[in-house]
């Protein structure tokens, strides 16, 4: 059954939630890089994103069961908003110890803006057009990867990272009603946690998707620490390094643009983009000059459009109606933690040398990639 909702408005208030956790993301790393170092703004957004590996299936189990699952999401992004706020004022005022448990906090709520709202598209679509509504959910995260990290990189070179801190917490206020207006549902399944926990590991293609896309985000995640030092040394200035982000969101718009209009295999295209992505960042690494480095980035962001629209299609194809939240929401979480071990990790690489990290980053693609196969040897039905 679908509902009155417009499939548009889903659209804005994940926009807006999005964007405001792809500003987030860019803005605490700058807080920490700007007071203390890329150590520092590495562990700051380490903390933020590890701890989504809890949220998520407890957030997904309770969207499973309520009847009204806007209002558990409106809930996490007010939560969510707090949190950034509560960074931005402690931050140089307290121990930054203290500063980083906030930020573990609040990254429990983070699957919020990502898997729990992706959960609820099978409820306003038909079937018949579920695949084209993933592929547009999956260019939201591209719309916010575009607009946020440009935004961050203004924000912290013209007024300082706490105001870019301030406009992430408020875009997710923006989503709020957005959110409490999605449709609820007269009877929820009763899944077990148990059994919603184990399905991405028992299901081939969903532990083959899940486990390629997560050791291609902890590479992800080591360069995204490496672009504000990328910028600086070859650019001039770490709030430029997070511009270069824009050129890899607008690749990964039109990339995901094509995608829309063509039928694929979305089991086989998480593997070869995750190829692309690594070929993007070793040209990063090596880089000459800024056309280049621009080029390069730009390749990897036509890997990363596909891969997640290719992640959700998997995901919507295999998971259990009864466990739809939990999948989503779990999945996302892992891929929150493989992104955060790659914060974590590639802080003091990019510290030594930014080039080094974006070429350990473009490995953990080569990992990936190589590594897909192996998943599942189960050749998937055609649904």
């Amino acid at each position: 059954m679908t509902s009155r909702y417009k499939f548009t408005a889903y659209l804005t208030g994940a926009a807006a939630a999005r964007t405001g956790d792809e500003l987030s993301s860019p803005a605490v790393l700058l807080l920490g890089v700007g007071a203390s170092g890329a150590v520092a703004g590495s562990t700051l957004l380490a903390g933020l994103t590890v701890s989504a590996a809890v949220g998520g299936p407890l957030l997904g189990a309770v969207l499973d069961r309520s009847r009204a699952p806007g209002r558990i999401l409106a809930a996490g992004l007010i939560g969510y908003a707090a949190g950034l706020a509560t960074i931005t004022a402690l931050f140089g005022a307290v121990p930054f110890a203290l500063v980083v448990g906030v930020a573990v906090v609040t990254g429990l709520l983070a699957p919020a803006i990502g898997g729990g709202w992706t959960a609820q598209v099978p409820a306003l679509v038909p079937p018949a057009k579920l695949g084209r509504a993933s592929t547009l959910d999956a260019m939201t995260f591209t719309v916010a990867a575009l607009v946020g990290p440009g935004l961050a990189g203004m924000l912290a070179a013209t007024a300082g990272a706490p105001v870019a801190m301030i406009v992430a917490g408020v875009l997710a206020l923006i989503a709020v009603p957005f959110a409490w207006r999605l449709p609820g549902n007269v009877e929820r399944p009763r899944s077990r946690f148990r059994e919603a926990a184990t399905v991405l590991v028992r299901n081939p293609a969903l532990r083959q998707s899940t486990a390629t896309s997560t050791l291609s985000c902890v590479g992800i995640g080591m360069a995204f620490v490496c672009y504000p030092l990328i910028g600086e040394q070859r650019l001039g200035s770490a709030g430029y390094g997070t511009l270069l982000l824009i050129g890899l969101s607008v690749a990964s718009l039109l990339a995901n643009a094509v995608l829309s209009r063509r039928s694929y295999s979305p089991d086989r295209a998480v593997q070869l983009s995750t190829v692309a992505i690594g070929i993007g960042l070793a040209g990063a690494a090596v880089a000459p000059n800024a056309v280049l480095l621009v080029a390069a980035v730009a390749l990897t962001g036509i890997g990363e459009g596909p891969q997640l629209a290719s992640l959700f299609a998997v995901r919507h194809r295999e998971a259990p109606p009864e466990m739809r939240a939990q999948v989503f929401t779990t999945a996302a979480s892992i891929k929150i933690a493989g992104i955060a071990l790659g914060n974590a990790v590639g802080g003091p690489l990019a510290a030594c040398s930014p080039a080094a990290g974006l070429a350990a980053a473009a490995g953990m693609q080569v990992v990936a990639a190589v590594a897909h196969p192996l998943w599942t040897v189960r050749k998937q039905r055609v649904r």
